[in-house]
């Protein structure tokens, strides 16, 4: 008996119509080894970016309840390019929208999140004997109106039917291999790995590995789905994330990721008296403003200085709230740093080793790099350094934690 295995083909892996036709290969391949298959796809290439465009050139402040009816077009021009490459190779096929396939979502309009989903529609055309192609990204409100689920929406969807499904595996192609301990372009002797815990793909996603959206992750995790990262264009086996195991927890470090696209803030000489941190991150939750790590200096004089990080998008938009919080509150002002990263380690390893973060730190100052904030987690430690000594900073950590060489059997 064949396996029930989900798919999914992100935007490059469907650029074109030929590159449609090699994932319809693929797929048929699978299908010709008795498993059942579904497959979810993104839209073509960069045509996301496109009906983007046209929203804009429209009107600068466009309904979201209309955006998601634009969006939503994409994924269905793919479901049916495939569906029809699959019946050329004489494969019986059908393609479904996310709402034909009841994905059922709350309103929120361009980021979606999954209430349910129903799937009969898929139950009853693998049980017919079809391959079956479903839009990723896209969904229903409750009331039937069409929604979509933002960023990396399509690995959610991909991770989400084959947790309905009880699927015995969720295939993401994409156009990297699998995890590897480092960006493989800035640590040429990075390696791939075969396996990676939810706990540790989680932590990376979050810290700026490329790979995988940290929802989907969170949804895999949550329903124990094995989700399998795997190139579309190279056969070879990738990297399975999955339960942790004992021996994961041999490995002290499994990867090192690194975000350039963060920003540093500070609110200078704040009055040092209970209520005013409240003050100055209620402000930028308001905005939506998602703040990452937050350091405060030990008070002198009766003040203090506040800094944190946050995405570089949002800097301007931060530090003008900040400007009028600092007023508010009597604070000296606001100071910002665009030329920031944030280097990481991440394993389930360093909840059983000691010594991690220390050798982080002597590593980095080997190197000369000064360390401007530090954050921890049970299986990651964080640092923000200066933007240009990123890529030095990753590759001294991946030669001091050996993570070039394979780690014994």
């Amino acid at each position: 008996m064949g396996q029930l295995i989900v798919q999914k083909y992100g935007g490059s892996s469907v650029a074109d119509p030929e590159k449609i036709k090699s994932v319809a290969r693929r797929v048929a391949e699978s299908a010709a080894k008795g498993h059942r298959m579904v497959v979810v796809v993104s839209a073509m290439g960069k045509t996301t970016d496109a009906l983007v465009a046209l929203v804009d050139a429209v009107t600068p402040a466009p309904d979201p309840r209309e955006v998601d009816m634009v969006l939503a077009t994409g994924e269905q021009v793919t479901i049916g390019l495939l569906a029809m490459a699959l019946q050329a190779m004489g494969r019986p096929a059908c393609s479904f929208t996310g709402p034909q396939v009841g994905m059922v979502t709350d309103g929120v309009h361009t980021r979606a999140r999954i209430r349910h989903i129903t799937a009969e529609r898929i139950h009853a055309a693998l049980d017919a004997g079809k391959i079956v192609v479903v839009a990723g990204f896209q969904g229903m409100t409750e009331s039937g109106d069409v929604t979509t689920l933002g960023r990396g929406g399509s690995d959610l969807t991909g991770v989400a039917l084959a947790a309905a499904l009880k699927a015995d595996v969720c295939e993401i192609f994409t156009d990297v291999d699998g995890v590897y301990t480092a960006d493989p372009n800035v640590v040429p002797e990075a390696r791939k790995l075969a396996r990676v815990s939810y706990d540790e793909m989680l932590e990376m996603a979050a810290l700026g590995a490329k790979v995988l959206q940290a929802r989907s992750v969170e949804f895999a995790k949550k329903f124990a789905v094995p989700v399998h990262v795997r190139s579309t264009f190279k056969p070879d086996p990738g990297t399975l994330v999955t339960r942790e195991d004992h021996s994961m927890e041999d490995v002290v470090v499994t990867g090192i990721t690194h975000d350039r696209g963060q920003a540093k803030l500070s609110i200078l000489r704040v009055p040092d008296r209970p209520g005013i941190a409240s003050l100055v991150f209620g402000g930028l939750a308001k905005q939506n403003i998602v703040v990452d790590m937050i350091v405060q200096n030990i008070g002198r004089d009766g003040s203090t200085d506040i800094s944190f990080t946050l995405p570089r998008g949002d800097r301007q938009r931060a530090e003008t709230v900040l400007a009028a919080v600092a007023k508010e509150i009597g604070a000296d002002g606001v100071a910002a740093d665009d030329r920031i990263a944030k280097v990481s380690i991440v394993g389930v390893g360093m909840r059983s080793h000691s010594g991690v973060a220390a050798r982080v730190f002597s590593t980095l100052s080997k190197e000369n790099i000064n360390i401007q904030m530090i954050s921890t987690s049970e299986i990651a430690v964080s640092c923000v350094i200066e933007d240009k000594y990123a890529e030095l900073a990753v590759r001294a950590l991946h030669d001091a934690f050996e993570l070039g060489k394979e780690p014994a059997a």
